[in-house]
């Protein structure tokens, strides 16, 4: 029979190492996306900034966090910050985005803030002309969340979980039928788990400093109930406190968020690696709406004034994922990729018709 070899989409999934056969398939049958809200490049790849880690203009308590999260060597600072991402996915999986080896990941969009972020990921391309604000109005575009939830294998089985209050709009949950449990939503439901009533009352106590913004942890135990009790095939994670501490000028705050949603990603992982429905059949995809400044008053900021917001990163790990760590490769992708990538693991055609050229291209 014919050998093939195959480029899978864009940045996750290079060249394979062997060839394939016209009957072979991905082992990807479940997908989870997760955002992690306007945090940078350079926390992720170098740790805590030196220029911001003790300003008492940005930290509550000085020295409070050197201990915790600083190191001279910036590689040994980024595993204190991030031990699950550089302890298990630069083993298992690839990590994109270290502009120090010309590997760039950049927003398509030129908004460089966080729906049009959100759309250019879910939708696989960018629409500048009508996503150009945060505002509350249905998402236009068809998400891979709704294409998918067409698909009858699918159907039923994708959900969304956000702490902003206007993923119901980015997902236009209303059109797709898709659930989604963001902002300062609760569970519902007449078979509600004694965890997701315990949730819903401490979310009605604890309401957190941002108007539209739930903390995270909300977040992250409504998905961990939703996992055990409905078994999505497609799940969608989008935690949003590190955008919010930065915007208020909190370094102290944006990093200790930071370690804390490595932790809740390495939960998500640990909890589907347990699962057989999930176990060595799931691919786990993680990028960011946007970058940020690099000043002491730039990093509280991103959007079009900040030359570098458009800076960005992605990660993924799972079965057709080659343990390739931390890419080296110089190259350009974007956020644009992730849809068509999604899509192309579970051996689909995108079925979008606004796909920027860079990343056809890419589709062999």
């Amino acid at each position: 029979m014919k050998k093939l070899r195959f480029l899978f989409v864009a940045m996750f999934v290079v060249f394979a190492q062997n060839a394939f056969s016209q009957n072979s398939a991905y082992k990807t049958e479940n997908i989870i996306l997760i955002t992690f809200d306007g945090l940078r490049w350079q926390e992720l790849f170098k740790g805590a900034d030196s220029l911001m880690i003790d300003d008492t203009g940005l930290i509550d308590t000085p020295g409070s966090l050197l201990e915790d999260f600083w190191h001279e060597d910036p590689s040994v600072r980024r595993q204190m910050l991030f031990p699950f991402f550089w302890g298990t996915i630069a083993k298992q999986g690839q990590l994109y985005g270290n502009r120090a080896y010309g590997n760039l990941v950049n927003n398509s969009n030129n908004m460089w803030f966080s729906y049009p972020g959100y759309n250019e990921i879910l939708s696989g391309f960018a629409d500048d002309e009508r996503i150009n604000s945060n505002s509350k109005i249905n998402n236009p575009n068809v998400t891979l969340l709704e294409y998918l939830n067409q698909k009858p294998e699918f159907k039923g089985k994708v959900m969304a979980f956000g702490s902003w209050d206007v993923f119901p709009y980015i997902v236009n949950e209303e059109r797709s039928g898709i659930p989604v449990n963001a902002g300062f939503d609760k569970a519902e439901g007449d078979d509600l788990t004694d965890v997701e009533k315990t949730i819903n009352r401490l979310q009605s106590e604890i309401r957190g400093p941002w108007g539209g913004v739930r903390l995270d942890p909300f977040t992250q135990h409504y998905t961990l109930e939703a996992i055990k009790k409905h078994k999505p095939k497609v799940l969608y994670i989008a935690y949003g406190e590190t955008d919010d501490w930065a915007h208020g000028g909190k370094y102290d705050q944006y990093i200790w968020s930071a370690k804390q949603t490595d932790a809740f990603i390495r939960e998500i992982w640990e909890t589907v690696q347990a699962d057989p429905q999930y176990k060595d059949k799931t691919t786990m995809i993680i990028t960011v709406d946007h970058g940020r400044g690099t000043s002491k008053t730039s990093w509280k900021s991103h959007g079009t004034s900040v030359p570098e917001a458009d800076q960005i990163w992605m990660m993924a790990i799972g079965p057709d994922t080659p343990a390739s760590g931390e890419m080296k490769t110089q190259g350009q992708w974007h956020s644009a990729m992730v849809a068509r990538t999604i899509f192309q693991l579970l051996g689909m055609e995108y079925p979008d018709s606004k796909a920027a050229p860079a990343v056809k291209e890419m589709i062999k």
